[in-house]
């Protein structure tokens, strides 16, 4: 007769004809990998929760301490109109334009004007000193700013001092015996991908909204100004919300609200935060001067492409081109020159053109740095010492744009040149001292035209090489065709700016 282990390997016989031993063993052997599994998801689950925090039960407790300190941005602001007043605008000889002429209050020499109000958000930074933050863009231009507490207190606000470029304003309030609760910074560099983040503020109207997400992205350029960084976000953001703070999860402030990504004007769950790292230097410098008061290198300034690398003999597109240098500025008088590639800015290594703005912004004005640069195949360093941005613009501003200044085919490159004289420089309109060699045409099918050289464009330069003839460029030309270049390095001007433009040579064409 059969018996169900007859079919079993010999030692397996043996271990079923002791089932006591068997039952023990198999305790045994089960406790230990208990104890193993247990101990692994232990130690597992206290490295994953040294690293992230989980969302909470609730958000309630987070936003009852941090509510008071978030507050509406109200303001108004005087919108005046010549012909329509603050009716409809209508074509001329429109057959309602009588009948809107006299629509709306009149204003000095017929002008009509009406008040215009806006909404937005804001936080107080400093409970003491009374010093609220919002953005640029929210009381830009009005003439009456009113903060408006979770209570319902309304205070008037006078402006201490915007930044447009990072789209950061301080507002300072008188408490007036109202007790006011502020919030601090926090480290947005700490920040990760993934963190649960909170925002408050007043989308359509409708203050003291709270919506909670994570931190999408990070270090996000989204073209709105030279120093991009922002801080994307699930969160949802809508209009209204700008100006309001981000908060993470040990209630400081990361980031500003300032702008969504969207087709319909509402929230698609990507929105854009300055971070904190980027705003707390600015508002201090706000508070302190009423201005900024970035650092000044001084350098036109543009990405290391491959063509360009190649062009400088350079292993890798690291590093950012300087494509310019206006003369009287601080990297002038250091000796640094169009063609040299910066690679690293006081110990800072460098890879784009916003790292190095970013860097040179944030260094106090009159610190003396180290710059790291690429020239002729060598390394050199040099000492700047850094001036004041907004004195530059202001002074360079001040100065009326100069006017910029038809040859010798170079056909491989797709252009035709002439040497300046009185005719070209009245057809296209160059200045009286205009000089050099003057791009005159460009085959619109060449690699020139997709790179934007257009004729009028002084050429000052082949392969970091000055030229002033058309006889000079050519002699470059043929040079750079004798050696194994693939590309040849142009420096261009257009009015008052510079840039270096990398062409393709071809070397089947004569």
């Amino acid at each position: 007769m059969y018996n169900r282990y007859s079919e079993l390997p010999n030692k397996a016989k043996v271990r079923a004809r002791n089932p006591e031993n068997q039952i023990s063993r198999e305790r045994r052997y089960g406790f230990l990998v208990l104890s193993a599994v247990t101990i692994f998801v232990f130690t597992v689950g206290l490295a994953l929760n040294a690293k992230a925090r989980g969302a909470p039960e609730s958000f309630a407790d987070l936003v009852e301490q941090l509510s008071p300190a978030v507050v509406n941005i109200s303001t108004t602001q005087t919108v005046k109109s010549g012909g329509g007043g603050g009716g409809p605008q209508l074509p001329e000889g429109h057959p309602f334009e009588d009948f809107f002429k006299d629509f709306g209050p009149k204003g000095k020499d017929g002008e009509r004007s009406r008040k215009a109000t806006s909404l937005g958000s804001g936080f107080v930074i400093d409970a003491k000193a009374g010093y609220v933050i919002t953005n640029n863009h929210v009381i830009d231009g009005a003439d009456e700013i009113t903060v408006v507490f979770t209570d319902g207190e309304k205070l008037p606000a006078t402006l201490v001092g915007t930044d447009p470029k990072t789209d950061i304003a301080v507002l300072k309030i008188d408490p007036n015996g109202h007790e006011l609760v502020g919030v601090n910074w926090g480290d947005s560099e700490k920040s990760r991908v993934g963190d649960w983040v909170l925002a408050i503020g007043n989308p359509y109207g409708l203050g003291g909204t709270v919506t909670a997400g994570i931190i999408s992205a990070d270090n996000r350029d989204i073209r709105s100004g030279p120093y991009d960084d922002y801080i994307q976000t699930d969160a949802s953001i809508n209009k209204g919300n700008s100006g309001g703070p981000l908060f993470n999860m040990d209630g400081e402030v990361i980031g500003i609200n300032t702008a969504i990504f969207s087709q319909s004007g509402g929230s698609i769950g990507i929105g854009f935060s300055i971070p904190s790292q980027l705003a707390e230097p600015v508002v201090k410098q706000l508070i302190e001067f009423g201005k900024t008061r970035r650092g000044w290198l001084g350098v036109v300034i543009q990405p290391v492409t491959e063509e360009f690398a190649e062009s400088l003999d350079l292993e890798n597109t690291d590093g950012v081109l300087v494509a310019g240098v206006p003369e009287e500025g601080p990297a002038f008088k250091a000796g640094i020159k169009a063609g040299d590639v910066i690679l690293e800015f006081n110990g800072e290594a460098v890879t784009e053109p916003r790292e190095l703005s970013r860097l040179v912004a944030d260094t106090k004005v009159g610190s003396k740095v180290t710059v790291d640069l690429w020239r002729n195949g060598e390394k050199k360093e040099v000492s700047v010492v850094l001036g004041e941005l907004e004195k530059a613009e202001t002074e360079m501003a001040a100065v009326s744009p100069a006017e910029i200044g038809d040859g010798k085919s170079v056909e491989k490159l797709g252009m035709e040149l002439a040497t300046v004289n009185d005719a070209l420089r009245k057809k296209f309109g160059l200045g009286a001292d205009a000089e050099g060699v003057v791009i005159t045409k460009v085959d619109q099918d060449s690699e020139a035209a997709k790179k934007d050289i257009r004729p009028g464009d002084i050429l000052l330069e082949v392969q970091l090489e000055p030229v002033s003839t058309t006889d000079q460029v050519k002699a470059q030309l043929k040079a750079i065709a004798d050696t194994d270049k693939k590309s040849v390095l142009m420096l261009l001007k257009r009015g008052q700016n510079s840039r270096f433009v990398a062409l393709s040579l071809d070397k089947d064409k004569g």
